[in-house]
């Protein structure tokens, strides 16, 4: 079974989880109606708590379903407002009301690290933590209808599954194999004669345990019966990549997002498992005295943690929000570098930067954050480089709409950089799913039409010629071709932004010249030793000439 859903071990536990949420609404419970072993063997979801507040609470007061210890963090919170400093939700919101009750509703609605910490490793899914895999491979080929991939091959997308796999430390391909099928929305995905034959073949092969369809995503029905039939873990690529994105989140942001994006699964996987109690007689029975079956209880707690990780999400998007309104105020020109995953962002940024904080990895998605990273252009104009998460195709859109708030950063951007991977035999689709993805996330057209397109890695190209003449070649490891790219980074950032050209007259006898070096990119002064003043070229945002004007101007 896909291991989102922890294996429960033993009666008490279930029985712990239903008793806190109930009685935190005022029912009891008297026992749990489902025998021990019967839960044992199938229930295989993972403990999910309770988040609600009873009426007329607060979060972390009598009767409160949080974990031990919610209250001294609640008290804790409020001893640091009564000190005059403020929690991150405050600061983002810049809220100075000292209204206890809207304080209290806004702390409420936010977690800690370690409250993210805990519900981040609670999901965990079986396979990552520790565990191994030796995976069977299995690439469906479309032959027709609007499934059927026209700018890639059956080929070319299992190289890509094998590569997904082999990202995870822990996994790697034992046996792999292309077979062809009308449609994918079958519940086989395939005809009888072809599944027959696969089973078979898993069957014969030693040693597996687990296979990975890459197919968009399973229903629950499909991928109960496979793991029937085939007697091991079932995974779909979003599982797969989901897995890929835990191993490498590192910050909060991060990890709600991925914990987010697994909701999905867990309720998929969490009817499918009713079901199975369903047929053995239990599923729909009434726990206690609450009113609810087993099923509608998790649902519930599941629909709760949903809003609570939402809520968190919102606060770090305000948060966002005030980081990208300083940037603004500051005129620093925002230049987001998108593409692929893998296709050499970061080692680009690093390049052009020579920031070596950068570890740029060989590993897809190795950037899961957003970071940002001031670079200089030609004019000395000072720019701040946006590294973004990688894209990739067949993804559900749950997927990228958990992780909304960090691509977001990219409608925001005064100017785009699409990086490609030339030498990549796919990058022509990789191309079409990156302008998609931009599509769907409703970039501005300002944007897609002054996108700066870059073929990267054109060192692992013989004799490399492109045939898009508006491209520019580049190769960020070796260095080649970032002068070209700066100038033309250059030139579309004074278009977009309407910063002015001006040839200004100073008096050298003045703090004006060291001043302009300061708040502008100057391009060129031309020294007037008769009278000791000076003809500077400069590129100034209006806000910043405006201050200049103000202090120097009429003076």
């Amino acid at each position: 079974m896909f291991g989102l859903f922890r294996s429960l071990r033993g009666l008490a536990v279930v029985t712990r989880d239903i008793n806190d949420s109930v009685k935190a609404h005022g029912r009891s419970v008297t026992r749990c109606p489902f025998p021990n072993a019967q839960l044992k063997s199938n229930l295989r979801f993972i403990r999910i708590k309770c988040i609600r507040s009873p009426v007329g609470g607060s979060v972390g007061g009598p009767g409160c379903c949080e974990p031990p210890g919610c209250r001294t963090k609640k008290r804790k919170r409020r001893l640091k407002r009564a000190d005059g400093r403020h929690t991150g939700s405050t600061e983002v919101d810049g809220d100075d009301d000292d209204d206890g009750g809207e304080e209290e509703e806004e702390e409420g609605d936010f977690m800690e690290d370690s409250e993210v910490e805990e519900l981040f490793q609670q999901q965990a899914p079986e396979g990552i933590a520790g565990g191994q895999h030796r995976v069977f491979v299995v690439q469906p080929d479309v032959k027709w209808g609007s499934r059927k991939q026209h700018l890639t091959t059956a080929e070319l997308m299992m190289a890509e599954a094998v590569g997904l796999v082999n990202t995870l430390d822990s996994w790697r391909v034992v046996d792999k194999i292309v077979l062809s099928t009308k449609t994918p929305e079958k519940k086989r995905i395939f005809g009888k004669g072809n599944f027959q034959a696969l089973t078979e073949k898993i069957r014969r092969t030693a040693g597996i345990t687990a296979v990975f369809v890459n197919v968009e995503r399973l229903s629950p029905l499909s991928e109960r019966e496979f793991e029937e039939a085939w007697g091991v873990k079932v995974f779909d690529r979003y599982s797969v990549v989901l897995h890929i994105f835990r191993c490498n989140a590192r910050t909060k942001e991060a990890k709600l997002q991925i914990s987010l994006a697994e909701i999905p699964l867990l309720r998929s996987r969490l009817k499918n498992e009713m079901a199975n109690m369903d047929q053995q007689g239990g599923g729909s029975r009434y726990i206690g005295g609450s009113g609810e079956t087993l099923l509608e209880v998790q649902q519930r707690l599941l629909k709760e943690r949903e809003m609570k990780i939402r809520s968190a999400l919102e606060k770090l998007r305000k948060k966002r929000h005030l980081l990208r309104s300083q940037r603004k105020r500051s005129e620093f020109p925002i230049v987001s570098v998108l593409g692929y995953t893998n296709c050499g962002k970061t080692t680009l940024i690093k390049a052009l930067t020579g920031d070596v904080g950068l570890q740029p990895r060989n590993q897809l998605f190795a950037t899961l954050d957003v970071t940002v990273h001031a670079g200089q252009l030609p004019s000395r104009m000072t720019v701040l480089y946006v590294d973004t998460i990688g894209f990739l195709s067949q993804l559900p859109h749950q997927l990228i709409d958990s992780f909304s708030a960090t691509l977001e950063d990219i409608k925001h951007s005064d100017l785009l950089v699409h990086v490609r991977d030339i030498s990549h035999p796919e990058t022509v689709n990789q191309k079409a799913n990156v302008l998609n993805v931009l599509k769907n996330l409703e970039i501005p057209d300002r944007l897609t039409s002054s996108m700066i397109e870059v073929h990267n890695k054109t060192d692992l190209v013989d004799n490399y010629q492109s045939a898009e003449p508006d491209a520019l070649p580049i190769s960020a490891l070796e260095e080649r071709g970032l002068d070209e790219l700066r100038q033309v980074v250059e030139d579309e950032i004074v278009n977009s932004t309407g910063k002015h050209i001006l040839d200004l007259r100073v008096n050298l006898s003045t703090p004006q010249l060291s001043w302009l070096y300061k708040e502008a990119a100057v391009q060129d002064v031309q020294v007037n030793a008769d009278d000791g003043s000076a003809v500077v070229k400069v590129i100034i945002g209006t806000a910043a000439y405006g201050r200049y004007r103000k202090l120097f101007v009429g003076r």
